[in-house]
């Protein structure tokens, strides 16, 4: 069984952030401005490089802005911040722990093998709780992964590049699932992603970055109830002005 979240907000306030020193610096962030409702998805594209990644570090509390102000739920974020939960690309499960076992971490320091049990059974992976992460496939990993992320019941669900590793048709049928858990869980989602049309399957609006530090050059909204048919003749003129900024012409 999927709880349902108590969704938190994200607030961007001038947020910048630079690697390096001196010389070397490097600004990847350079005053981000970005309010995001709670229970709002938010796909965000742009071209390698452009801070994608980090912005949802600095989210999670993973690391920290070099100026400026991440709140989530109102409240600024010090540190990891508990009301978030993150899936990587890779699944990032302990090798020796069973799939059930990997998930039970994501209760940090509670241990409810039952509520991983439901999880699991929600996600396609029932059959498989006892099974070792090199005993299943990428796609099913991916799906522990996202179990483990949501058993803490998060506000925030931080979303990067989940599906990239993964081929076309496990891809998709993975894109209707998170559309499908993202519904019933009514959490904030931010979803870092390369395609576009995944983008337009799972998100309310979609946020363009350009290149290294010019920060959102396009914000979509995406006016669609979901599910989604990805064949939707609505979606044609969002596809054509958001390939438009990788100067790819439909």
């Amino acid at each position: 069984m999927i709880h349902r979240a108590r969704a938190a907000s994200v607030v961007l306030r001038q947020v910048s952030k630079t690697f390096g020193k001196d010389a070397s610096q490097c600004v990847v962030l350079d005053n981000i401005n970005l309010h995001i409702k709670a229970g709002e998805i938010v796909a965000i594209i742009g071209p390698s490089g452009c801070g994608k990644s980090t912005l949802l570090r600095l989210v999670a509390g993973l690391d920290t802005p070099t100026s400026g102000v991440v709140e989530v739920d109102d409240h600024p974020v010090k540190g990891v911040d508990e009301q978030c939960a993150i899936v990587f690309q890779e699944p990032r499960l302990l090798p020796w722990r069973s799939i059930l076992s990997n998930v039970v971490l994501g209760q940090r320091g509670r241990s409810n093998n039952q509520a991983a049990t439901d999880l699991l059974d929600a996600v396609g992976l029932g059959e498989f709780i006892k099974h070792l992460p090199k005993q299943i496939s990428g796609g099913m990993a991916q799906r522990a992964a996202l179990a483990r992320a949501l058993i803490g019941d998060p506000g925030v669900l931080l979303l990067d590049e989940p599906l990239a590793s993964l081929d076309a048709l496990t891809r998709l049928q993975m894109q209707d699932l998170l559309s499908d858990v993202i519904t019933k869980t009514g959490a904030t989602v931010l979803l870092v992603t390369h395609d576009i049309d995944e983008a337009l399957h799972l998100a309310d609006r979609i946020l363009v970055l350009g290149e290294r530090g010019l920060g959102i050059v396009d914000n979509v909204e995406v006016a669609l109830s979901r599910p989604r048919n990805r064949s939707d003749q609505a979606l044609a003129p969002l596809r054509r002005q958001l390939l438009a900024h990788f100067d790819i012409h439909s």
